[in-house]
């Protein structure tokens, strides 16, 4: 239905087989994105994509659209790409979803590293070590702290810098 052009201009993804609506991006979200996407692709550049709110495939039911996901550096025409070293979700009024539904999703899927950048506390919240639909590991980067992609750890983003100060 999507790809029939049936939801022209309304944001949504598909989320175990239900068609979910976007929340609206604001300032800090659309900000704080900006700021990801300035750290990330030059950091990658010729060893991985960064995929800005594209959809990523997780399953037959779920094709969600995540803020970011870091694919390998192939073109992906044919297919959504269903593997990545990094999914991040930007978390304000989707924080539940992110925490709970996507977080399963994503593990589920096998993603090794999941952020979620949560806007209204000011953290980044690692997920990692996925396994029956859960992770594993949870580390929480606050400001003064830097968090490493796990898969390329010379790519370092500075939680400072993501939230500004």
């Amino acid at each position: 239905m999507i790809d029939a052009g049936l939801f022209r201009g309304e944001r949504i993804e598909l989320l175990r087989g239900v068609l979910v609506e976007m929340s609206p991006q604001n300032l800090p979200h659309a900000g704080v994105i900006q700021i990801l996407n300035r750290i990330l692709t030059p950091a990658l550049l010729g060893r991985a994509d960064v995929r800005g709110q594209l959809p990523f495939n997780v399953s037959d039911d779920s094709v969600p659209e995540p803020d970011f996901a870091v694919v390998e550096p192939i073109r992906y025409t044919k297919a959504h790409p269903d593997r990545a070293f990094l999914i991040i979700e930007v978390a304000d009024s989707s924080l539940k979803i992110d925490r709970d539904e996507k977080l399963e999703l994503y593990a589920r899927a096998g993603v090794p590293e999941y952020w979620i950048v949560n806007l209204g506390e000011g953290t980044i919240e690692r997920h990692s070590e996925p396994a029956h639909g859960a992770y594993g590991r949870l580390t929480t980067f606050r400001r003064g702290e830097t968090v490493q992609i796990l898969a390329f750890p010379d790519v370092a983003v500075r939680v400072d810098e993501v939230f500004g100060g």
